[in-house]
């Protein structure tokens, strides 16, 4: 019995490790996203300066600024959801998972994971199609496809699958499941 005890013990030990290291590999895909949603965050307020600077300060015939705009806010905001899964910080009703007992909301986390993931997943095979339909269409001011644009889609989707998955095991392999996922991810995430 003393035997059958200490080998639980073992696995649970090597699951939380397991836990850690891809708790860590999402903290890493995290910190390196949310630096690009920066730089296109910077170049979307450069823009956007730039747009009202030649429209009421110092006319010029630019007209580009407002598309550009647009495309980098669909990036931005399709790249930061993946950053927000991480963290475990979308918004969702905790009272109800945070009153069950440990292994019942651990489980009720993975299905959730697994459902979200089928989401992401679909949004993926959707998105590339919708994309390659984007080669076809020119945009306005640009004259380039629409590819680029709506490849914004399937790109943060499968972003958002592969962190999903990561979160998925760090939290199903912790030895406590979180009571509160935003709080939870948050002390993970800023250690790459």
């Amino acid at each position: 019995m003393l035997i059958i005890a200490t080998d639980r013990q073992g696995e649970g030990e090597v699951m939380q490790r397991i836990g850690q290291r891809v708790g860590q590999i999402a903290a890493g895909l995290d910190w390196l996203i949310a630096r690009l949603c920066v730089v296109v965050l910077v170049l979307l307020v450069l823009d956007v300066w730039l747009g009202v600077v030649v429209r009421f300060v110092w006319p010029l015939p630019i007209t580009w600024t407002e598309e550009l705009a647009r495309y980098l806010m669909i990036w931005l905001a399709l790249l930061a959801a993946s950053c927000g899964i991480a963290r475990r910080a979308h918004i969702g009703v905790e009272i109800v998972p945070n009153l069950l007992p440990a292994e019942i909301r651990r489980w009720l986390r993975l299905l959730l994971d697994i459902v979200a993931f089928g989401f992401f997943a679909a949004l993926v095979v959707y998105g590339w199609g919708f994309a390659e339909k984007g080669l076809a269409r020119a945009t306005m001011i640009y004259g380039i496809s629409f590819f680029v644009p709506f490849l914004a889609v399937p790109v943060s989707a499968a972003l958002c699958c592969v962190q999903l998955v990561l979160v998925a095991i760090r939290d199903f392999a912790a030895e406590e499941p979180p009571l509160d996922a935003a709080i939870a991810g948050v002390d993970q995430v800023h250690e790459p």
